[in-house]
């Protein structure tokens, strides 16, 4: 409290006056420090509950209740008729379910051996008369399915030898020598199944070498990991790095193309500190392609000079997530990924479950994906028209309505940094409408690096660069061969077979033959 002392009214007045006026200034400095330490709070708290989320919660991205209505449906729902049951009557009026059962279908491409039970001849005697008993039937009792274990056989390979007897007579000898196909690596005990094997385990199983290591031991055979892991990169050094390359050149006469990449932890990296990540970079083509490619390259960097330098001339659309780097490919079409634009609304309901604006937003995009979905089977040119008709005014509407919302939201908050994220890429978002081959997310890529994030949390890091180039090459074949409908085990085993007898380093066109997409090929190699 201020004293009056010697001063006048006037003067005790001026300064209380002038006292509050510095309160007033220090409340509102309060205030305002308040507030801002409020909205740090509760974006703490929203990186919190996110990252908690991410750890403990569930991790698909599916709406929640996906019965209920959103707000884009009309009132009245789609009424479908009663469908009949897959059942039928017999003669007696009973009605019995389809002969075609679950098990049928699970069961249906696995070799049947009849097992009958019989009672020994001596002992079908009729209990009653003492008469030998004769079959007049049989009951079926049930169907088991065995396993048979694998076995290891050691080939041994001769070469006849074949001489001219009149020409030896004439001191003239001719030999001929009987033809044997060329080992899969010289002076190794590999086979194309082996190798084969190996390689499907550890790229397609996930299993590491350590653990085959032990499962060709109770086989009989001490293989060790060494030796698996130099059969690996000789392989794919001498025969797959070649094949990849073909594969290459036809993906590239696509106008279609995705791309994604992820880190990969590489020991003996040169020129680059231990706590740095190298990357597995994913190319594939458009799902309505003819010919299903994907291919993985391995570079320590992630600078956008990586796919640059990988496609090269390729003016095609380019499906990727974003992320910058990709900018400087400037021959090609941007088509980013509205998928990630959903996960980003899809995070601010996790942090705030009751956030209209955020369920809005995320509803906008699921009703573009449903439309999506019902187009899938249509026609090219029928599916550019459908989009423009059908998904083209939803796809406006959003922005229309994202434009009057987006400055009412805290910058930093999850929503806030939802649509910095989609208007940043807002441009590119909408470029699916200009070709109907397009997408409209690169899930396309996603999926086709997920086998290798999967792969990778078995073994955590490749030793050497040749390590990760061999993994790549073999990852490039294993989802080629998927996306194609190939037996991925039968393929590698049929390129082990054939490529070390084959001259495609003279004549690369040669390779055509072993596409995944030739006819020989479908008929050797088609999953079952």
């Amino acid at each position: 409290m201020i004293e009056k002392g010697n001063m006048t009214d006037a003067e005790y007045i001026a300064v209380l006056e002038k006292e509050l006026r510095k309160r007033d200034k220090k409340i509102d400095k309060l205030e305002v420090e308040n507030e801002c330490l409020r909205k740090d709070n509760h974006i703490f708290l929203e990186a919190l509950i996110l990252s908690k989320h991410k750890i403990f919660g569930a991790s698909s991205e599916r709406t929640e209740c996906e019965d209920q209505q959103s707000f884009f449906n009309e009132a009245e729902q789609e009424y479908a008729e009663k469908t009949e049951e897959p059942v039928k009557k017999d003669v007696k009026g009973y009605v019995r379910k389809s002969a075609k059962t679950k098990r049928d279908e699970i069961i249906k491409n696995i070799e049947t051996e009849v097992i009958t039970c019989a009672i020994p001849e001596n002992e079908q005697i009729c209990p009653r008369c003492g008469s030998k008993m004769k079959v007049v039937g049989k009951k079926y009792v049930r169907e088991e399915v065995e396993l048979i274990p694998a076995k290891l056989v050691v080939k041994k390979y001769y070469s006849n030898t074949y001489g001219c007897k009149k020409c030896e007579k004439k001191n003239m000898p001719v030999f001929l020598h009987g033809f044997v196909p060329a080992p899969v690596l010289p002076h190794s005990l590999a086979s194309a199944s082996t190798a084969a094997w190996v390689i499907y385990q550890k790229y397609v199983n996930a299993v590491p070498l350590y653990r085959q290591e032990k499962d060709w031991e109770r086989l009989g055979y001490s293989l060790s990991r060494t030796t698996m892991a130099n059969w690996i990169i000789r392989c794919s050094e001498d025969y797959f790095s070649k094949f990849v390359e073909r594969l290459k050149t036809e993906m590239l006469k696509e106008k279609i193309l995705h791309c994604d990449e992820t880190y990969v932890k590489v020991l003996k990296e040169r020129n680059v500190s231990s706590e740095s990540k190298q990357y597995m970079w994913v190319y594939r083509t458009g799902k309505h392609s003819d010919r299903q490619i994907v291919i993985y390259d391995y570079n320590k960097s992630r600078s956008g000079d990586v796919p640059k330098a990988f496609l090269g001339d390729y003016d095609g659309y380019l499906h990727t997530d974003g992320y910058s780097g990709y900018n400087k490919l400037n021959k090609v079409t941007h088509c980013n990924c509205l998928a990630h634009v959903r996960r980003k609304f899809h995070e601010a309901i996790i942090v705030d479950s009751e956030d209209s604006i955020a369920k809005t937003a995320r509803d906008f995009c699921d009703k573009l994906f449903a439309i999506e979905s019902e187009l899938d089977k249509l026609t090219t040119e029928e599916r550019f028209k459908e989009r423009l008709t059908q998904e083209k005014p939803v796809f406006e509407a959003f922005w229309s309505w994202a434009e009057k919302v987006a400055p009412t939201v805290l910058p930093k908050t999850q929503l806030g940094k939802a649509f910095e994220y989609a208007f940043k890429r807002r441009e590119y978002l909408g470029n699916y409408f200009k070709n109907g081959d397009c997408a409209i997310s690169n899930n396309a890529a996603e999926n086709a690096i997920r086998p290798f994030t999967v792969g990778r949390k078995n073994w955590l890091f490749s030793d050497t660069p040749r390590g990760a180039k061999a993994s790549a090459a073999i990852y490039s074949i294993v989802e080629t061969a998927k996306a194609n409908g190939l037996d991925v085990f039968k393929y590698f085993e049929l390129l082990l077979t054939v490529l070390p007898s084959m001259e495609f380093l003279t004549n690369p066109d040669i390779l055509e033959e072993l596409m995944p997409w030739n006819i020989s090929v479908q008929k050797i190699c088609k999953a079952t």
